[in-house]
């Protein structure tokens, strides 16, 4: 027969010999006596006192002197406890990882560490543990910006912390994807509504945004997160009023003009903000932000045909104020968005439909046929 009371006494003698070890500064040997521990409760099926155990561990862990040994031993047990779907515990180790790996500036383990622990603890319950999900998913982000390699799902995850503390992140899916079913439909004034109602929430989200990035510490983080936002709303809007141009209701002019006059300024905006940030830099610019840009710069082009609006040249606005930086601009003239820009500026929308079938247009994608429709 099982004896449960030996098998919890052994636990607790193997914690002691674990804790004596401890105090005297072997912590690796300390370890082996707490995972005995841990795999006894393991086999009892006491979890929450694997929770305590494993807490212990990396405090312990913590301490030691030599990092790889410390990444080591914590690697090993994470493997441990997501074997065994003890998803909140392993979600504490992984936080602790990533904590580490970012101190040794191993900005992808810490990424991973603190992006993996972000899903466990929404997979564990996604309300209860939301804020501190978004947080990680931050944190996470902010690590990979570092990395050469994982620089734009850096970008990406901070936006996705935004989202999800705003509560914005499945809502958004649900609204882009009825939008777009009504816009297959033909039903052209329903999904410009969709359209401006995700606009409004990306609205919501840009004001929050103080609430997660400390701007004094992460300034980069919070001028790319503020010039991305800002874009995602005039480019939302900028959808909107080509669905309501489509629908030929002329009852529409008024909307039309005041989103289109409203994503220019936007779009003015977010490059202001991104012109802010390549400028000091020499060479070696994100080629993710010189698309962000051109790609803003050609939507206010088409923006600004469509109002028939001549008080500026999106092309110029782009490259003012960079005559000390001629990398810079160089970059910016060969992206394919500045280039059709150009052109469009030149001889109108209608002569560069081919240029424009053969360019991915974001979430001008879905509508680049019905946007074609307006203009011939």
């Amino acid at each position: 027969m099982f004896d449960r009371e030996g098998k919890e006494i052994e636990a607790i003698n193997l914690i002691d010999r674990a804790e004596n070890l401890a105090d005297k500064n072997k912590g690796d040997e300390a370890i082996n006596f707490y995972e005995q521990a841990a795999q006894i409760y393991i086999d009892l099926g006491s979890y929450i006192k694997l929770d305590e155990l494993y807490v212990r561990i990396t405090q312990i862990i913590s301490q030691f002197k030599n990092n790889i040994q410390a990444t080591y031993r914590l690697k090993s047990i994470i493997r441990k406890t997501e074997e065994l779907k003890l998803y909140e515990v392993s979600a504490k180790l992984l936080i602790q990882l990533g904590n580490l790996a970012n101190n040794m500036r191993d900005w992808e383990t810490a990424g991973e560490s603190w992006q993996k622990a972000a899903e466990y603890l929404n997979e564990v319950d996604p309300d209860e543990f939301n804020s501190v999900c978004s947080i990680f998913l931050l944190k996470a982000g902010q690590a990979f910006e570092h990395s050469h390699i994982k620089k734009d799902l850096g970008k990406n995850l901070i936006l996705s912390a935004v989202m999800k503390i705003n509560r914005f992140d499945e809502l958004y899916e649900q609204e882009e994807k009825e939008a777009l079913k009504l816009l297959s439909g033909k039903d052209f004034e329903a999904s410009a509504k969709k359209f401006i109602n995700i606009a409004t929430h990306f609205e919501e989200a840009l004001k929050n945004l103080g609430d997660l990035i400390d701007e004094e510490s992460s300034k980069d983080t919070m001028l790319n997160a503020k010039a991305r936002f800002i874009h995602f709303v005039a480019e939302y809007q900028t959808v909107a009023a080509l669905c309501l141009r489509v629908s030929e209701n002329r009852e529409h002019n008024k909307k039309i003009k005041e989103l289109g006059t409203n994503s220019i300024e936007r779009f003015k905006n977010s490059i202001s903000l991104l012109k802010t940030y390549l400028l000091p830099q020499a060479s070696d610019f994100d080629h993710e932000i010189i698309l962000r840009i051109t790609f803003d710069t050609m939507l206010m082009a088409i923006i600004q045909e469509m109002l028939g609006d001549q008080n500026f040249t999106s092309t110029d606005y782009v490259t003012n104020d960079l005559e000390e930086n001629k990398k810079l601009v160089k970059e910016l003239k060969n992206s394919p968005y500045f280039k059709i820009t150009k052109r469009l500026e030149k001889v109108g929308i209608r002569e560069v439909f081919d240029d424009l079938l053969k360019l991915n247009l974001g979430h001008f994608e879905i509508i680049k046929n019905t946007l074609i429709q307006y203009f011939q």
